[in-house]
């Protein structure tokens, strides 16, 4: 039996029915155009079919996957999603238990490529079978401060738990280890704003602007 929770329907700022003639284009769904689109997507997705817009976001998805441990049911996995889907992730791995609390993710699992992997040894099969590196992002001891390199292009980073971080066989399978700078008095950040700022520092060194909306 899976672990996967039930999720709330999707729900943002919505257009209603289409006027005028309907596009032949066949990447819009009738159902949408006759009843309106409450979805939560960008305005060149309005109306289109969610196999459409997969198929139109997995056209540009960047060459780097994003990989979070689960074994405390964290609540931040959500955010980690919903980032992923923000700077186009090629891929979303959950490592352990595969129930997380999707809320937070916004439905955004709906146009993400989701894999699970029961343990850090499988991720890091798939990993090395994808030639990706393993990149640990994590306040540890000897970690290089992500500010002062350049992330690979092509790579998996991996996340740990809210509180414990990156478990010893998470950072044993790390080619490299990333710590982002700190100036208050916690001693870490949570895993969602971790991998936001992980991620957008990906982007900035090698996306190019986005497709306008």
């Amino acid at each position: 039996m899976s672990e996967d929770v039930q999720v709330e329907p999707e729900v943002g700022v919505g257009v209603g029915p289409w006027a005028g003639p309907w596009p032949e284009d066949p990447r819009y769904d009738p159902e949408l155009l006759a009843a309106g689109d409450r979805r939560n997507v960008v305005d060149r997705y309005r109306y289109w079919r969610l196999d459409a817009i997969v198929a139109d976001l997995d056209s540009r998805r960047h060459d780097f996957h994003v990989a979070i441990e689960n074994w405390q049911h964290d609540l931040n996995i959500g955010t980690v999603v919903r980032n992923a889907n923000a700077f186009m992730a090629a891929g979303v791995h959950i490592v352990g238990r595969r129930r997380w609390n999707r809320r937070g993710a916004m439905v955004t699992d709906r146009y993400q490529h989701v894999r699970y992997h029961e343990s850090i040894t499988d991720l890091l099969v798939w990993a090395h079978g994808a030639k990706l590196p393993v990149v640990g992002i994590d306040n540890l001891p000897g970690a290089s401060p992500l500010e002062s390199v350049v992330l690979p292009y092509r790579c998996v980073l991996l996340f740990g738990q809210e509180g414990p971080g990156l478990s010893d066989a998470a950072r044993q399978a790390c080619d490299h280890v990333y710590s982002i700078a700190q100036y208050g008095s916690t001693r870490s950040i949570n895993a969602g704003v971790a991998s936001g700022i992980a991620m957008h520092a990906w982007v900035r060194a090698h996306a190019v602007p986005p497709p306008s909306s």
